[in-house]
């Protein structure tokens, strides 16, 4: 005979009650009466499921919540419930499913978690830490002998394990200006991968000298980011400030004297390089000065067209790039290569000044007709709106 809704009412509280009591056996053969539901009253499923488990009847349990989450599949605290409960049962990736989405649902703007929910948040977060780790050594195990001769992964092969495994985030190209579709998302390039490099390269000493005369004067240094009276400031800390500062060579297409006359060698060594040749843009190339204490923060360049090029002068230790996931540290003489269009930043955390010669080049993948017709996109541009500032 069909229960009527008062007796329903009478049986949940009743339920209810046993459980608050931690009489785990009476609310479950009280609640289990309600399976079939009354008129107005659906079926208890997850207080039946909460009175299983706590009686370890864990397949009625997982039975009862699966029903409830089917018609409130985000119920954080079923959610959470169940998690614990695949957890218990020993299937960990049914557990990792639960307890990615309750922390998913926990994040979601407007949320609200009861107090009594956040130590199971914590334990699903700790626990899903603890099965990433038990995977990455899994997989390091397996893979061991899949390595090659040289006993590495490739770097794509390694970056993509890591990424899986969350050892890293995944950065990609996010310029500020100008996105160029189609572009190899890598954040540094090696320098082998440019026949012109070594010559420049080769040049470092001759380069040093004339950087050192400069040096000496201190003439011609200005700041990398600087306020102009007919534009906001940016929002920039090293705004105006001589710790991070540029001794110009090439400014917006054209050689800047004297300082260009100053660096004949330079100059020469430059000239090698494939850099655009944009009016109102390009060449621009700076001798950068990082002093120590200094960090410039973390920002994203104005195009994905371009690839910056690091000759690093004076290298002292405590220095370093990161570009995307990736840091590196400059050495005298070897070019440091990498898109600027994704998230990157620089400091000096040593006692010495840093100085790099700074350029930039085309990148490689584009085709000539591709950089015409970018030189042109660049120049109509400018011609609209004045040439773009970078301020860092």
């Amino acid at each position: 005979m069909p229960l009527t809704r008062s007796q329903a009412e009478l049986l949940a509280r009743e339920g209810m009650a046993a459980l608050r009591n931690g009489n785990a056996a009476t609310a479950y053969d009280k609640l289990l009466l309600l399976q079939g539901g009354a008129p107005g009253i659906p079926a208890p499923w997850f207080l039946i499921a909460q009175a299983a488990q706590a009686l370890g009847r864990d397949e009625e349990a997982d039975a009862a919540l699966v029903k409830f989450l089917a018609v409130e599949p985000r119920h954080l605290a079923a959610l959470l419930t169940m998690a614990a409960l695949k957890v218990r049962r020993g299937d960990d990736r049914a557990a990792q499913s639960f307890y990615r989405t309750a922390l998913n649902v926990a994040a979601q703007p407007g949320a609200t978690v009861p107090p009594m929910l956040v130590p199971m948040l914590r334990a699903g977060e700790t626990f899903l830490a603890e099965v990433a780790s038990r995977f990455t050594e899994h997989l390091d195990q397996i893979l061991v002998g899949t390595r090659g001769a040289t006993g590495k992964h490739s770097a794509r092969t390694q970056q993509a394990l890591d990424l899986m495994a969350g050892r890293t985030e995944l950065y990609l190209q996010q310029p500020s200006m100008f996105y160029f579709p189609g572009l190899a998302q890598r954040a540094f390039f090696e320098r082998e991968e440019f026949a012109w490099v070594a010559a420049m390269e080769a040049s470092t000493a001759a380069i040093c000298a004339e950087l050192d005369r400069v040096l000496a004067t201190d003439d011609g240094f200005a700041p990398y980011v600087q306020s102009t009276p007919d534009r906001p400031a940016p929002a920039n800390p090293l705004l105006d400030d001589p710790s991070w500062s540029a001794f110009q060579l090439w400014q917006a297409g054209t050689p800047v004297e004297p300082n260009a006359s100053l660096c004949p060698q330079t100059m020469a060594a430059l000239a090698s390089a494939p850099i655009p040749v944009i009016a109102g843009r390009s060449p621009m190339a700076i001798f950068s000065r990082l002093k120590p204490g200094t960090h410039i923060r973390p920002h994203h360049g104005m195009l994905n067209t371009r690839l910056i090029c690091h000759l690093p002068l004076i290298a002292p230790d405590g220095c370093g790039l990161r570009v995307g996931a990736e840091t590196r540290h400059w050495k005298t003489g070897e070019m440091l290569i990498f898109d600027d269009s994704f998230e990157h930043e620089a400091w000096n955390r040593g006692q010495e000044t840093r100085v790099v010669l700074l350029f930039e080049i085309w990148r490689p993948e584009l085709t000539p007709d591709e950089r015409a017709a970018l030189t042109d996109i660049f120049e109509a541009i400018d011609t609209y709106q004045g040439a773009a500032v970078d301020t860092g």
